[in-house]
């Protein structure tokens, strides 16, 4: 490949298979929010989650967590404990319904939402007359979080529990898949996602009845009749029978694109062991299992003698795609008002982490050209 052609951080990786799909609503004349691809596309998350879990495929990752914020019952003036270190799409929702964000910070080993500071925030709420309604962890660029001790958290003191598994299809923690812990799972297709509907997300919960009341909700909430009658706000959240196509399309090849990830991983892994300072993000025990739908490094800038943004800025020059690590949202401007607990995990990892490129559909040849980049941006 021309060192002229840009290396992006994580493009769509299609199968071949989409078009088929596509053709078919097509042919039958689906081009709604209703039709075949949908239900089989919520049918093939379904098996591969496992767990009884019923699948609501939707517009957006956001649009699920802000149905799953109204399935939990959340409503203007409650609290909502946010993880700090995310994406921004991960608390947007919470002020949508007039909520409060809390923000925790993360823990050193998976960079996720710390399970220690998440029960002291818990109790000091109590303590202040306001206990949680809501707690949202996320499965940060793939990897699982310490799932299990948040569960038990969440269940000791009666909070619901929603996970962001945005970037986590295909990941699990001890043989269960990410998404399916919570009273509600989150997945993101976006076009960067580890499989794409284009833009797209699905609303993952235990129940029959809750999908059928998050279908309700996502179709504009009209009341059973011959006429329009709405007795409750809804929303035009509902996936579009064509993307669901390209979703079938995408789950067929979705454990070769898992595969992929990880051995992208595994070449970073294993190159930068010839590097001083340069720590690969990595799965802290074999209980936990990442999609690495994105690989990610931390730079000591003394041992490496280069920052991560001199480095984002050396990779971009040479036209790859590298990100510098997410902006703690309790250091958004849009969230300074809201209050935080814990120290500056999260704050240090985004001043010295970075994304590498870790498309599926990534080269050799690219891989070895992210390398020697990087190489000659450290000497």
């Amino acid at each position: 490949m021309s060192k002229n052609n840009k290396i992006w951080l994580s493009p769509p990786h299609l199968s071949g298979e989409e078009q088929k799909y596509i053709q078919q609503a097509f042919t039958k004349n689906w081009i709604a929010t209703e039709g075949e691809n949908i239900t089989e596309f919520e049918n093939d998350l379904e098996f591969f989650l496992g767990k009884n879990i019923k699948a609501t495929a939707l517009i957006s990752g956001t649009s699920s967590i802000h149905l799953a914020l109204i399935l939990a019952g959340v409503k203007a003036g409650d609290e909502v404990i946010c993880q700090s270190f995310t994406f921004v799409a991960s608390v947007n929702p919470v002020l949508y319904l007039g909520a409060t964000p809390i923000f925790i910070d993360s823990e050193n080993d998976t960079w996720n939402m710390c399970p220690v500071l998440l029960e002291q925030a818990i109790q000091d709420r109590i303590k202040s007359g306001k206990k949680p309604k809501c707690i949202i962890v996320v499965h940060l660029y793939g990897m699982p979080a310490k799932i299990s001790e948040i569960v038990k958290i969440a269940k000791k003191y009666d909070i619901k529990l929603i996970e962001d598994a945005a970037e986590a299809l295909g990941s699990s923690y001890d043989g269960q898949m990410c998404g399916t812990f919570g009273d509600y799972g989150i997945l993101s297709f976006n076009g960067n996602k580890i499989i794409t509907t284009s833009s797209g997300g699905a609303l993952l919960c235990k129940s029959y009845i809750e999908k059928r009341k998050a279908v309700f909700l996502a179709t504009q909430a009209k009341d059973v009749a011959d006429y329009y009658q709405h007795s409750e706000v809804g929303y035009n959240y509902r996936m579009n029978n064509i993307s669901a196509g390209i979703g079938r399309g995408q789950m067929e090849v979705l454990d070769k694109r898992i595969e992929e990830r990880i051995k992208t991983n595994q070449f970073y892994k294993k190159e930068f062991l010839k590097y001083k300072g340069i720590q690969v993000l990595n799965e802290p025990n074999q209980k936990f299992k990442s999609n690495y739908w994105l690989s990610c490094i931390i730079i000591d800038k003394k041992s490496a003698k280069k920052t991560a943004y001199e480095m984002y800025c050396h990779l971009k020059l040479n036209k790859i795609d590298a990100r510098l690590l997410w902006k703690p949202m309790h250091l958004q401007p849009v969230f300074s008002k809201y209050k935080f607990y814990g120290t500056k995990i999260s704050q240090t990892l985004f001043e010295n982490g970075l994304c590498l490129p870790s498309g599926s559909n990534l080269t050799i040849d690219e891989k070895q050209r992210i390398m020697s980049t990087i190489a000659s941006g450290l000497k």
